[in-house]
């Protein structure tokens, strides 16, 4: 009887341990969710990196080599066509200013001489001595002495001051030769200026911009500058300003790229509509979001449920057929936007896709443990 009681025992024992770890291996077993396709808008889109840039920058440069002198306006001030940024102090040059100086002296003796010889002709044609033409011809040869004179002197004043004194405006004078705001000035009072000339661009004073209209300037991989054309529609958004996207038009697409760190990039520029929210400033990084394709109310599922054949690279899905059974279904694809994917045949709305990498929650549970 005690053998019989201790068998049982262990019987019930071995049952019981039996019957543990069968709910165990149920416990454990991995149900699979599923998801049903739905209609959504798929937008293909790539990414530009760039900067906003004005429209337009008018630098101004001095006619006359100098020193600046004084800068009567700070950068961000707004300026109109002709007003005064600063001027500039002449330094003459020695040989040139000599040679001018020189200049006016001979012609000052050129001057008088010409007088004698004009009043020496009018007193003998007033006596009727010599003719009429012979008289004309010394009063030129006189007033044009006397002009000779004047253009030496503007010269000299030119040389030694930057301008002539019977000059309407001087060239030492520095304005605005376009409306906007004074951008940068990137000269100092004290620093020495260059003259714009056929042989040397010249000392930039001011950079001047109309900061109403804006531009995005920015670079589009070869993989993609085909699949894009002017016209195309930009959302601009700046790093400065979050949260904020300004509307954009493609309107220039380079005919030819450059290498940056090894890929072929070619420069792209879009004309920005602003706002008054925010003051949009030159140079601002900026990224563009181009629109490549575009589907609204496409049959779709997640690209997560996709999965894709070893052997021959296909992408499937698969599909409930009863209770935790799925059968594999070969789907053809259309766009992406990298979430969805528009599907053209394989499964109907009414299917169920399998959601693929689903644990149980006991493992869940272990991991939520492990994490923490």
């Amino acid at each position: 009887m005690k053998k019989i009681l201790i068998f049982g025992g262990i019987a019930l024992a071995l049952i019981a341990v039996l019957i543990w770890f069968g709910k165990k291996n149920q416990k454990s077993t991995v149900e699979y969710e599923t998801e049903k396709p739905f209609k959504a808008n798929i937008v293909r889109k790539t990414v530009a990196t760039g900067k906003m840039v004005p429209l337009e920058e008018v630098e101004i440069k001095p006619q006359i080599s100098g020193i600046i002198d004084k800068i009567y306006l700070e950068e961000g001030a707004q300026v109109k066509k002709g007003d005064l940024i600063a001027t500039v102090r002449v330094v003459p040059n020695e040989q040139n200013l000599t040679s001018a100086r020189g200049n006016v002296s001979n012609l000052k003796l050129s001057v008088n001489n010409s007088k004698i010889s004009f009043d020496r002709s009018k007193a003998l044609f007033d006596k009727g001595v010599i003719a009429r033409q012979e008289f004309e011809n010394t009063e030129l040869a006189y007033n044009q002495a006397k002009q000779n004179l004047r253009n030496a002197q503007n010269n000299y004043q030119i040389i030694r001051k930057g301008s002539a004194s019977s000059g309407g405006s001087a060239n030492t004078n520095i304005r605005a030769t376009t409306s906007g705001m004074l951008l940068e000035i990137p000269v100092k009072e004290g620093f020495q200026v260059i003259q714009s000339n056929n042989f040397n661009a010249g000392t930039t004073i001011a950079v001047i911009a109309d900061m109403t209209k804006m531009i995005f300037e920015g670079q589009v991989d070869e993989a993609e500058v085909g699949k894009i054309k002017n016209g195309t529609t930009l959302e601009v958004s700046l790093g400065a300003i979050e949260g904020k996207k300004y509307p954009a038009v493609l309107n220039f697409i380079a005919p030819k790229g450059t290498e940056v760190q090894g890929a072929v990039q070619f420069k792209i520029k879009g004309n920005v509509t602003l706002d008054d929210e925010y003051f949009v400033r030159a140079n601002y990084s900026a990224n563009a979001d181009i629109v490549l394709e575009k589907k609204d109310s496409v049959l779709s599922i997640k690209e997560a449920l996709l999965q894709f054949d070893k052997k021959t690279d296909k992408p499937y899905v698969d599909v409930k057929t009863g209770d935790q059974e799925f059968e594999k279904r070969e789907v053809e694809l259309g766009i992406s936007d990298g979430i969805n994917v528009e599907i053209i045949s394989g499964v109907t709305a009414e299917d169920e896709i399998k959601i693929w990498n689903k644990t149980s929650k006991k493992k869940d549970k272990y991991s939520e443990e492990d994490d923490d």
